[in-house]
């Protein structure tokens, strides 16, 4: 069956939206559309991440076999099959439609479809493979993992989750461990520079970040430009006289926890020549590794202590973040890298399994079994105690993804001892650790099992006679 001879009123999927898609949005973020460069949205609908990429300054075209059918269709180096996969009804007119949005994708093809904890949201019955609604649009739900799957099988390329509903397929090896790279290992930013004073600055900088110098190929042309008349020699002077030999040390120290941690993921693909790493990864191995098999040897290694409960729980009781209870480590976002490296590839390998959502605040990693969810309390930072949004899990055993929302329940989930989820040494641990304390000194944490939910605090805060002012605790008002 051809895309243009419908089955059901797929138009009729196709939404009007202010901004980017959730998809179109990630891609931006993960740098995957770049100024200059063409994207091709294919089965656009109305054409509404078309017209925002374009506002962006993006330089984007469209095609859909509806709304724009005559649009002359080109291989483009960013390809986006958009919720499209989800609305066919039949299974080899989506292999053929992911095949041919394939076959015009230069550099990377980012598939995004519905997944099946939406089902909630779908007013259908079966239908096939999916569901029809009564509008006669249909719905074909993917488990997160399946995705992956799925499109890996059918282009024949190692495909990389980026979010949960959100796949990248890319067209070469190397563009897919750039990609890896800059998730893992970010620290290859240059300070902006406009004079040969400045540059220096960058450059001892990057020093202090890296835990080495950096080479020429890894600089901007402006800032080899400014550095040009500056011998090797001469470098490794400036930085041995200014750089802070304590922050080298802990820069050489990072990057190369970084770059095993790097390397531990990327044997999930199968790991490849050390010519086929990125080159600021190549780097980091010949200044700190004494071979990339001594380090590949290192990193397997790493990679099989997750399978060590014992190993695990012992980097859970030495972290300095977190709150650790009997079943879990919980870590808020802005702590999750500086947890000790083997927890910090255990979360990685769960996103790399399953896409790490957008939205998230708390990393829960389990150490009985081998599970990892990310916990969205999205009025963390302003409300004493925040409520559970939505949960997302990936059990790294079998696979399986779950996911709860908590909007409409009547009896959130809440946060206490806020401080604990956070680095010692984070700007607003110190107001969440006067809070707590002020709490237990009212009494409030007499009766544990009553105060995980909204009521149940609710119920605890009018025992003791208490009541909440952002982040102060007062007493009620007679």
């Amino acid at each position: 069956m051809d895309w243009g001879s419908w089955a059901t009123e797929r138009r009729l999927t196709a939404i009007s939206r202010s901004g980017l898609s959730v998809p179109a949005r990630q891609a931006v973020v993960d740098g995957l559309v770049m100024p200059g460069g063409t994207v091709l949205d294919y089965g656009c609908g109305r054409g509404e991440d078309v017209h925002a990429l374009q506002r962006l300054g993006y330089e984007a075209v469209g095609w859909d076999p509806f709304y724009q059918p005559d649009t002359r269709l080109e291989s483009c180096p960013v390809v986006f099959l958009t919720y499209v996969l989800n609305v066919i009804e039949h299974s080899t007119e989506r292999r053929r439609v992911l095949q041919r949005a394939w076959g015009l994708t230069g550099t990377v093809l980012i598939v995004s479809a519905r997944l099946t904890w939406e089902r909630s949201k779908i007013n259908g019955e079966e239908f096939g493979d999916g569901f029809l609604t009564r509008r006669k649009t249909f719905q074909h739900l993917y488990g997160a993992s399946e995705l992956r799957s799925y499109v890996e099988e059918v282009t024949g390329s190692r495909a990389v989750s980026a979010s949960p509903g959100i796949i990248y397929a890319f067209r070469d090896n190397a563009t897919r461990l750039n990609y890896l790279a800059r998730r893992i290992v970010p620290d290859d930013q240059w300070a902006a520079s406009t004079d040969t004073a400045s540059a220096i600055a960058a450059l001892i900088n990057y020093a202090e970040r890296r835990g080495r110098l950096p080479q020429v190929e890894e600089m901007s042309i402006s800032m080899a430009q400014l550095l040009g008349r500056l011998r090797p020699a001469e470098m490794n002077r400036l930085v041995r006289d200014s750089a802070d030999p304590a922050k080298v040390d802990e820069g050489a120290k990072r990057t190369t926890l970084n770059t095993l941690m790097f390397l531990a993921v990327e044997l999930f693909n199968g790991r490849g020549p050390f010519s086929s790493l990125p080159l600021t990864v190549q780097l980091d191995l010949r200044a700190f590794f004494s071979s990339y098999k001594e380090a590949c040897r290192r990193a397997d290694r790493l990679l099989l202590k997750l399978r060590e409960d014992t190993y695990v729980r012992g980097a859970m009781n030495a972290s300095a973040v977190g709150k650790l209870t009997p079943t879990a480590l919980y870590v808020h976002r802005r702590a999750v890298k500086q947890m000790p490296t083997v927890l910090r590839l255990y979360e990685h390998c769960a996103s790399i399994a399953a896409g790490r959502p957008q939205a998230w605040t708390i990393a829960k990693l389990c150490h009985r079994g081998r599970a990892v969810s990310w916990l969205d309390y999205p009025d963390f930072d302003y409300h004493p105690h925040p409520r559970l949004l939505t949960s997302y899990q990936v059990n790294l055993e079998t696979l399986k993804i779950s996911h709860h929302s908590y909007g409409n329940c009547e009896n959130r989930p809440l946060l206490h001892r806020k401080h604990e989820f956070l680095h010692p040494n984070d700007p607003d641990a110190a107001k969440y650790r006067r809070l707590t304390d002020t709490e237990i000194r009212a009494g409030l944490y007499a009766n544990p099992h009553l105060i995980g939910t909204e009521k149940g605090w609710e119920s605890e805060l009018a025992r003791c006679g208490r009541e909440l002012h952002g982040h102060r605790l007062i007493r009620t008002r007679e």
